[in-house]
């Protein structure tokens, strides 16, 4: 799965299908073996298409700029927005 997702990602640029075909292979397999993806390799999916995103090229990435650190990736094919918090706050008395 992880050589599969990687020549994906290096392949997104100058052939899209080909990479789309090599990342549901890697989701077929992982289905198939009935071996859950990594959370590394997952994170390369839409949450809401399930197409194979690649950061600047198939999606948008962008730092929240509110009180929690977090980071904001919207999909290029559904425009859907989900954020993936990085630090977590800690209350001010402690």
């Amino acid at each position: 799965m992880q050589i599969l997702i990687k020549n994906a990602t290096s392949n997104a640029r100058s052939n899209p299908e080909l990479a789309e075909r090599q990342s549901s292979l890697a989701k077929r397999l992982g289905t198939k073996h009935r071996v859950r993806m990594p959370y590394e390799l997952r994170m390369n999916f839409c949450k809401k298409c399930k197409r194979f995103i690649v950061p600047g090229f198939t999606s948008r990435v962008r730092v929240g700029s509110s009180s929690v650190k977090s980071i904001r990736i919207t999909c290029g094919f559904c425009n859907h927005t989900y954020r993936k918090i990085i630090k977590k706050q800690n209350p001010k008395g402690q």
